[in-house]
Order: structure tokens, then C-alpha cells, then sequence
């Protein structure tokens, strides 16, 4: 669990993108938080969610494996739910078609 948290945060360090730190193992407040906030489908059969988990305010993102797919598959701005700043290998193209 410790790698995975410092691979993720790590990842956002380097990117420079602002993330807030919610420590489950001092706090209280904060595992029960994280507990509501993982969606039902996305917790383990039996017992808890365990950390790494990422939301972006209070919506749910995914784990450590959905966040290591999308760093593999240059989508971790999308993943985040971010823009991509500019110069960043990640991007989203629309096209609109007039009719």
C-alpha cells in the first residue's frame, strides 16, 4: 500500500497538480469519509476499501489500478477529471459537426 500511495503522489508531484492528502490511519473523520464516498460496486467483497483511493472533491475516481492504467495509457488528466495544461502528452479532441 505504501509504494502504490507514494507512486501516486509522486505522479501529481511531478505534474504539479494540487491534490489534498487525507491520512485514513490517524484520522477518523477521514476513513469514514472515504468509506461513504467509494461507490458500492467498487468495494471489496468483505471488509473495507483499502488506500490508495482517489476522488476528485467527494466524487469517485477509481483505485490504484485504475489510476496506474491510465497513467500507462497517458489519460491521467481525464482520469483526474482535469484539463491537461498546455504541453502535457494528455489531451481530449472533440469534433462538432454542423448539420
Amino acid at each position: 500500500i505504501k509504494k502504490q500511495q507514494q507512486d501516486v503522489l509522486g505522479f501529481l508531484e511531478a505534474n504539479k497538480i494540487e491534490f489534498e492528502e487525507k491520512d485514513i490511519a490517524a484520522n477518523e473523520e477521514n476513513r469514514k469519509w472515504m468509506r461513504e464516498n467509494v461507490p458500492e460496486d467498487s468495494r471489496p467483497a468483505s471488509g473495507n476499501p483499502l488506500p490508495p483511493r482517489l476522488f476528485n472533491d467527494s466524487r469517485y475516481l477509481g483505485d490504484y489500478e485504475a489510476f496506474f492504467e491510465a497513467r500507462e495509457n497517458n489519460a491521467v488528466y481525464a482520469f483526474l477529471g482535469l484539463t491537461a495544461p498546455p504541453g502535457s502528452k494528455v489531451s481530449v479532441s472533440f469534433s462538432h459537426h454542423k448539420p
